[in-house]
């Protein structure tokens, strides 16, 4: 079991120094990694005033001032990003860290403030093909072979894209996605790791352990890649500084098939964008197992 730390990309931490300030409090704790949010207005309403930050300039920072720490974000929407400016922001932070990049991914939302804001279509079945064409895109320029394609969404003509990534034969892609439903976690399964959000849970909670179970029999029965290869089961949650009652609230879930805890604040409280609590939490450390 490894442990994270998650972070909004808006209030305290749209600003690079704060992240990497937690960064540096995370690694000295002993976390395995930091995960920054990526959105651009997130709910407008509710985040209105709020200043927001570039995940990958936050990353940037974090990366700078750290030398072991995983770092990534969850999650990433390709749908509206140019895969091609995308893979090459992923690869220079890989270079850059050294190889620590851990790529999330997902549709992302809310659908209508984040899409539909900036003119760009609010169809999930239409951000979904672009999500799957753009994957498959980043795959091949994070390779640093000669890449040409003729797609529904996207269209690439003899272009190279050097450095190649660092993590061979690419970081680590996992893909978000609401459970129960069924196609992210298709999707997720194609790829390193699963990073679901339960609709049973709120953002902060533990999930129910009988739908982790679920969720584990489901992408495993549709893993592509041999069984032996490397699959992460990201859950998360507000867990307690206390080591034994952290153990009764994870311990299900690792038997369950968790492999990453991701700490997170919940997302109806005010301590969610807050560095105070946030950098308290990381100080006192993960949990033992």
């Amino acid at each position: 079991m490894r442990f994270s730390i998650n972070l909004p990309n808006f209030g305290d931490f749209a600003d690079p120094r704060t992240v990497a300030k937690v960064a540096v409090a995370a690694e000295q704790a002993g976390w395995d990694a930091v995960f920054v949010w990526d959105h651009v207005v997130h709910d407008k309403r509710q985040r209105q005033g709020q200043p927001f930050g570039d995940p990958w300039m936050l990353l940037t920072a974090a990366a700078l001032a750290t030398s072991r720490i995983g770092l990534g974000t969850l999650v990433t929407p390709v749908g509206r990003r140019r895969p091609h400016q995308l893979a090459r922001q992923v690869a220079t932070l890989d270079a850059l860290s050294g190889g620590r990049v851990i790529f999330g991914t997902g549709l992302g939302g809310p659908i209508d403030d984040e899409y539909g804001s900036f003119g760009e279509p609010t169809d999930p079945v239409v951000l979904a093909e672009r999500l799957d064409e753009g994957l498959d895109l980043m795959r091949r320029y994070w390779s640093g072979e000669p890449v040409n394609h003729e797609g529904r969404h996207y269209q690439v003509r003899d272009v190279t894209l050097l450095p190649a990534t660092v993590r061979r034969p690419h970081p680590p892609v996992w893909v978000g996605g609401f459970w129960p439903r069924r196609p992210p976690m298709r999707r997720a399964a194609r790829w390193d790791g699963a990073v679901p959000l339960f609709t049973d849970a709120l953002h902060g909670q533990a999930p129910p352990v009988d739908q982790v179970r679920d969720l584990v029999t489901y992408v495993h029965k549709h893993r592509e890649a041999p069984r032996s290869s490397p699959f992460e089961i990201v859950l998360g949650g507000a867990s307690p500084a206390d080591n034994a009652k952290a153990h009764d609230l994870i311990g299900p879930l690792i038997d369950a098939g968790a492999t990453w805890w991701d700490e997170r604040q919940l997302q109806t409280s005010d301590d969610l964008h807050r560095l105070a609590p946030v950098l308290r939490r990381v100080e006192q450390g993960p949990p033992t197992f």
